[in-house]
């Protein structure tokens, strides 16, 4: 796993240190450069994997930018100077690459200098024991889980929630039942959810599942994928990304609140601490609901909570959230933040 990320010159990002548990929470303003943070490290998983065309930085959930804009655009030096990041993990293990672009038309992106460290570890070694190799921004989008869109280039799930269906039917097969039934089970957070399941009946072209409303009518079985509604669909794929062995063990996800109700999104991050936890997962997400934070526990090292502002001088930085003293006052953290407590907030009202 990873405990520390580096970065230099990316993005509004001039220069900046964060170390990173299992599960790591950032939140803030909208344009403080919470997404940046999860960009580079993606940068740094494409450099690994020598796959640093624009087709594949895209479709990691790298937005894509003229290259002098991927560069901290504070002074204009730094639009030509490198992208600097290094991902440090446990006994001093880390890669560390400096990324070049000369700003031409249709130029590439390539490594001006990698480095893995021990050096006499094979990189596949030391990227395995990152988690590096296929680190993704994940933002699932309502249509493609509704329709279950095809997965695409990246497999099994891609970054809108493609191939979400074909990962259930893996997940249904007799060797992975139990983590099926993991997934039906946290699911019963949601007061209505009974059961589903994948109708073996199906046709080549047919992609849906059969799900149990306990408040049907008798005489109604069941609801399909496209009748449920969008706080379902979510859960299910972060639920089905957490415990699948075939996704990646180092992620994150934009903006986790997407369509859950408050108390949801609480009880959802307090289930994907436990998930990580259990499946060898390091996940880091991004928010700007307020509840997310209440279902940390900052009493676990291995969970951490930062927020994320801009200075006076436009660059992106942090400060970490530790959990309140016993001198203090008793308060949720969704209460402190919204108070203006942590910080996070806009200030231009």
């Amino acid at each position: 796993m990873i405990k520390e990320i580096h970065i230099k010159n990316y993005k509004s990002i001039q220069k900046l240190k964060m170390p990173i548990g299992q599960l790591t929470v950032l939140i803030g303003e909208n344009g403080s450069g919470k997404t940046n943070i999860l960009e580079a490290v993606a940068l740094a998983s494409a450099a690994a994997s020598d796959k640093l065309d624009n087709e594949f930085l895209s479709a990691r959930g790298i937005r894509i930018t003229d290259p002098k804009f991927m560069r901290s655009a504070f002074h204009c030096e730094n639009t030509s100077e490198d992208i600097y990041i290094r991902l440090t993990g446990h006994e001093n293990t880390y890669f560390e690459c400096h990324l070049q672009n000369d700003n031409e038309p249709y130029s590439k992106w390539k490594t001006n200098h990698i480095k893995f460290y021990p050096i006499d570890f094979n990189p596949k070694i030391i990227c395995a024991k990152l988690n590096l190799q296929n680190f993704l921004i994940y933002s699932p989008e309502n249509n493609s889980l509704r329709i279950f869109e095809k997965e695409g280039q990246i497999q099994p799930l891609g970054i809108n929630g493609e191939g979400l269906f074909k990962l259930l039917k893996v997940l249904g097969s007799e060797e992975n039942k139990v983590s099926l039934n993991v997934i039906k089970e946290k699911l019963k957070v949601i007061d209505w959810f009974e059961d589903f399941d994948l109708p073996n009946s199906l046709s080549e072209n047919e992609k849906l599942i059969r799900i149990k409303d306990k408040y049907l009518h008798e005489t109604i079985s069941h609801i399909d994928q496209k009748a449920s509604n969008e706080g379902f669909l979510f859960l299910l794929f972060y639920f089905a990304l957490m415990v699948s062995n075939k996704t990646p063990n180092l992620f994150s996800i934009d903006n986790i609140d997407a369509s859950l109700n408050p108390k949801l999104c609480w009880h959802m991050t307090k289930t994907l601490g436990q998930l990580a936890r259990q499946n060898n997962k390091q996940v880091i997400l991004t928010t700007h609901n307020p509840a997310i934070l209440d279902g940390l526990n900052l009493d676990d090292s291995q969970q951490k909570l930062f927020v994320v502002f801009r200075n006076k001088m436009g660059y992106t930085k942090i400060k970490q959230i530790e959990k309140p003293t016993a001198e203090q006052e008793p308060i949720r953290l969704s209460e402190a933040f919204l108070r203006g407590y942590i910080g996070g907030l806009p200030k231009g009202f």
